[in-house]
């Protein structure tokens, strides 16, 4: 994805070097149509510089701060030096991410998807997650849920989903703790056995997370969570923590919640 808009000032911006002069380097800038910037030789690096090429060489793959944008004169003023490693790692992460997910537009509507199709879509995913990328990662977290709020069309919802979820690795986390179960109940093995289907949430979890819970030594359980980030698997383990007491509790049990193994210490 090209924007055929200007960049802003402070934006920073990967491009690629594509001419080298004495006065400075020329950057065709690889996320906007048709733009190219200067990087002035006092912006290349810090300190005096004697020969630009011995700080880059045409056809490298480079991100630059924004200094200043005149539409009037088609004239973008960039930097190299204002832009340290992190940003820099940081930026080309984020572009990187960016191409993958302009391939996936591709998958997910054809080759032959047009201008205005691509521009539609894309202004929704901007709108709403602030990336493409990150569009399609939420698409493959918590499929159509996660678009029910744009205007796109159930056609190109399901389209977005099939295609998130056949390409996207989404990052998972994973998280633990333990629940002690008693019932003094004479059918507390059942009792017990309800408790553990209510943790387990009984059919009833969210999509996007796979809990479960073993057996460690009576009357410890863990309980094992995995989710797309720390805050939903905390909420999950807590939940089903909280259902296993709820529903031991109603047979005259206890269940008490803990984050260590306790088994091999008595």
């Amino acid at each position: 994805m090209k924007y055929s808009g200007w960049p802003d000032p402070s934006e920073l911006v990967v491009g690629k070097v594509d001419e080298i002069a004495d006065f400075g380097v020329f950057v065709d800038l690889s996320e906007y149509e048709d733009k190219r910037g200067l990087v002035h030789i006092s912006e290349v690096a810090s300190g005096w510089i004697k020969n630009v090429r011995d700080h880059v060489s045409v056809g490298q793959t480079v991100v630059a701060k924004v200094l200043d944008v005149d539409e009037g004169s088609q004239q973008i003023d960039l930097s190299l030096k204002d832009v340290n490693d992190h940003q820099r790692s940081e930026k080309v992460r984020e572009w990187k991410s960016e191409q993958k997910a302009d391939n996936w537009m591709t998958i997910a509507f054809g080759e032959e998807i047009s201008d205005e199709q691509y521009a539609t879509v894309a202004n929704e995913f901007l709108a709403a997650f602030g990336s493409l990328y990150d569009g399609f990662e939420e698409a493959a977290i918590h499929g159509t849920e996660a678009l029910t709020d744009t205007d796109l069309s159930d056609e190109e919802i399901d389209a977005i989903v099939q295609t998130a979820r056949e390409n996207v690795s989404v990052p998972y986390v994973t998280v633990s703790g333990y629940v002690d179960l008693e019932s003094p109940d004479s059918a507390g093995v059942d009792v017990i056995r309800d408790a553990l289907h209510a943790a387990e949430g009984n059919g009833d979890l969210p999509e996007e997370v796979d809990l479960d819970v073993t057996y460690v030594g009576s009357p410890e359980y863990r309980i094992r969570v995995q989710a797309p980030d720390y805050k939903i698997a905390e909420r999950e383990l807590e939940a089903s923590a909280d259902r296993a007491a709820a529903n031991i509790g109603d047979h005259g049990g206890t269940a008490e919640f803990h984050r260590e193994r306790r088994s091999d210490d008595e």
